[in-house]
């Protein structure tokens, strides 16, 4: 690393409702952070049975579900159905339309992260797929008081096989207290963020003040990033996600995401239509709608 980046934006994500019933942490994709290219959202969130996030769509881009503690259940309108549990990744490809649900498996909390990454226009409209790796087959490695557990990307000589159809780094790095410092390279054309999970961390630069947990952390330019735990009895754990910026314009409308409003307006046609993607949410309703008796 030539020129460590430093910490230029901190945001402390709070809490507030979605779905139905469920709690979210959202750092991305807020007022203050409507778009950080190529990521359009991230969310902490937590979830008690019967709250959870019923039938909705998406189009355009890609969720990454990531879980911390408990489980949901993920099914969707091509018959595509099954458990997401603690330590386990979800890399969901909406493409050209989807209908799911993400609801908690079973009792107690659930806990994860849900990011949003963006496609590009050439992408937008692809095929819906996934891509899932439970705990036990994510890459993870340990070297002197630092364990990383390489989501997608490579550190520490390790690398994830998930396939990332916009360019991503995404670490999840627990640092002992008083390890060494983690110095984690990042190409030098990404956006990048830190996200603290638990613990304090100092980033950036030994001299700065440490983090806490539920912060974002927006990363300037450089090619890589420092960070310390100098707490004398706490585990720091947190999250580095990068991304290569798309560069294009951005047109939203809740779970739809396209260039232009003319793209979203044929977006929204074609879901009242279940046309173009969404031909099979005409009949469709998941099992967990069906067990609440919601018609």
């Amino acid at each position: 690393m030539e020129k460590p980046r430093q910490v230029v934006r901190k945001f402390l994500a709070r809490p507030q409702h979605e779905g139905v019933g469920a709690v979210v942490r959202r750092s991305i994709g807020r007022f203050e952070l409507r778009y950080f290219d190529p990521f359009l959202v991230l969310d902490e969130f937590s979830v008690s049975a019967p709250a959870g996030f019923p039938d909705h769509p998406h189009r355009g881009f890609e969720t990454v579900t990531y879980m911390l503690e408990g489980a949901v259940t993920h099914e969707d309108f091509e018959g595509h159905r099954g458990s997401i549990k603690a330590g386990d990744v979800q890399w969901m490809t909406a493409g050209r339309g989807i209908v799911h649900s993400e609801m908690p498996a079973g009792p107690g909390t659930s806990k994860g992260l849900q990011l949003w990454v963006n496609l590009s226009s050439a992408n937008k409209m692809i095929e819906p797929g996934y891509q899932e790796i439970q705990s036990k087959d994510i890459a993870c490695t340990s070297a002197d008081g630092v364990t990383v557990r390489v989501i997608a990307g490579n550190a520490m000589g390790v690398r994830s096989p998930v396939r990332t159809r916009t360019p991503t780094l995404y670490l999840d790095f627990t640092v002992r207290p008083r390890a060494a410092a983690v110095r984690q390279p990042v190409d030098a054309s990404w956006n990048a963020f830190a996200y603290v999970l638990e613990g304090e961390g100092v980033f950036g630069a030994e001299r700065c003040a440490p983090v806490g947990a539920h912060h974002l952390l927006l990363l300037g330019q450089g090619d890589g990033l420092e960070v310390w735990n100098k707490s004398p009895d706490k585990t720091l754990r947190f999250l580095l996600v990068a991304g290569e910026p798309i560069g294009e314009p951005v047109a939203q409308l809740g779970p739809f995401v396209m260039n232009t409003e003319e793209e979203i307006d044929m977006t929204v046609d074609d879901f009242e239509r279940y046309a173009n993607g969404f031909e099979k949410a005409r009949h469709w309703k998941s099992q967990a709608m069906v067990a609440l008796g919601v018609e």
